[in-house]
C-alpha cells in the first residue's frame, strides 16, 4: 500500500449553520510585508496555481507595452472582470468602435452578466448570452485594439503562441519574479499562465511600487481610480479600492484572491475547492492581518447563511 506524503492543506473557512460547523473551505494563502518578506504562510503558497482573473492586471500592462494607448476607465475596463451593468457594456462597445472593430470580432463565449442582479434586469428585457455581455470583454475588447494597432493577425489572438500572447508572458514572468510553471486556457478562452501564490502576491506588489509611467504603474492607477470598472458597483473588489486609497485588487475564478496595498504589503490566496462563498471572510481575515482598520473589511466579510429566509449562520475565516 502507498501512503501519500502531500499535507493536508488547512481550513481557511468555516460554513457554521445553527452553531454546527457542516463544512470548511481549505486552501494556500500568503501575506508579505511592505518589503516584501513573507510575513504569513498558509498551506503551500510556493505551489503554482491559475491565478485565473487575477492575472488581469498583467495581461492589461501587456496591451500597454504592445503600444495601445488606454487611459482612465477604458485602461481598468481592460483589466476587469466586468459585472456586466449598463456603463461596462457601453463601454467595450465604444472601445472596439474607436478601433473600427466590432462585437463579432470578439473571440469571448456568449455570456450573461456576472452580476445577479444584472442578470435578472437583463433576462427581463428579453436579452440573450451575447459576446460584450461576457464579464472579459473589456479585456479582449484590449487585445483586439492592440493587435490592430501593431498589424498583428486578430483572428488568432488568444493563441498561446501570438505576439500579444507572448507580451503577457513576459509581464507575468517580470512581474511574479517567477517563471510560468504552466500555460492553460482560462474560461474566457485566453490563455492562462501559472505562477505561485506568492508569486502572485509579489506581482500585485510590484504593480502598486512601480515607477510612475511604467505600464504596470498605468495599469496600477487606472484600478484604483475607476474600481466600478474593475468589477461593478456590487463587489467587494470596488468597494475595496474606492474606501481603502491606493489598493488594488483582484479577485479570480475558482477562488482566488490578490491584494496590494498602496506601501507593498500584499496577499494572495487559493480556496482550494473554488468557493468563492469562502472569498469575502478570507478576505477581510488576511486584511485585517495586514493592518487594514476600516469598514469596508467587515462589510466583504460578511456572508450570512439562511434558514427559512432569515440568518441562521455564517461562513467565518478560520485562521
Amino acid at each position: 500500500m502507498s501512503t501519500s506524503t502531500t499535507a493536508i492543506p488547512p481550513v481557511l473557512a468555516e460554513v457554521v449553520r445553527s452553531g454546527f460547523v457542516e463544512g470548511r473551505h481549505r486552501g494556500s494563502l500568503v501575506v508579505l510585508a511592505a518589503d516584501g518578506s513573507v510575513q504569513l504562510a498558509l498551506g503551500d503558497p510556493a505551489v503554482p496555481v491559475f491565478p485565473r482573473s487575477s492575472n488581469k492586471p498583467m495581461q492589461a500592462a501587456a496591451v500597454l507595452r504592445a503600444g495601445l494607448g488606454l487611459s482612465g476607465e477604458r485602461l481598468a475596463l481592460a483589466a476587469a472582470s466586468h459585472s456586466g451593468e449598463g456603463f461596462h457594456l457601453d463601454l467595450v462597445r465604444k472601445m472596439l468602435a474607436e478601433h473600427t472593430l466590432s462585437a463579432d470580432d470578439l473571440q469571448t463565449p456568449p455570456d450573461l452578466p456576472l452580476d445577479p442582479a444584472e442578470v435578472e434586469t437583463y433576462l427581463a428585457t428579453g436579452q440573450v448570452r451575447d459576446k460584450v455581455t461576457m464579464n472579459c470583454s473589456g479585456k479582449h475588447a484590449a487585445m483586439l485594439a492592440a493587435c490592430a494597432l501593431n498589424g498583428w493577425d486578430r483572428t488568432n489572438y488568444l493563441d498561446p503562441g501570438h505576439p500579444l500572447q507572448q507580451l503577457v508572458h513576459d509581464v507575468v514572468e517580470d512581474a511574479s519574479g517567477e517563471r510560468v510553471t504552466a500555460v492553460g486556457t482560462d474560461g474566457c478562452g485566453a490563455p492562462l499562465m501559472a505562477v505561485s501564490l506568492t508569486g502572485l502576491a509579489r506581482a500585485f506588489r510590484h504593480f502598486v511600487l512601480a515607477e510612475p509611467g511604467s505600464a504596470e504603474r498605468r495599469v496600477a492607477d487606472a484600478m484604483r481610480a475607476h474600481p466600478e470598472y474593475v468589477a461593478g458597483t456590487r463587489r467587494p473588489d470596488t468597494w475595496l479600492m474606492r474606501e481603502v486609497p491606493g489598493t488594488l485588487s483582484k479577485m479570480g475564478a475558482e477562488a482566488v484572491q490578490a491584494v496590494a496595498l498602496a506601501d507593498g504589503r500584499a496577499l494572495a490566496f487559493k480556496v482550494d475547492d473554488g468557493s468563492t462563498r469562502a472569498l469575502g471572510p478570507v478576505l477581510a481575515r488576511a486584511l485585517e492581518l495586514l493592518g487594514v482598520d476600516a469598514p469596508v473589511v467587515a462589510r466583504i466579510g460578511h456572508a450570512p447563511l439562511l434558514g427559512g429566509g432569515v440568518e441562521v449562520g455564517e461562513i467565518r475565516a478560520a485562521f
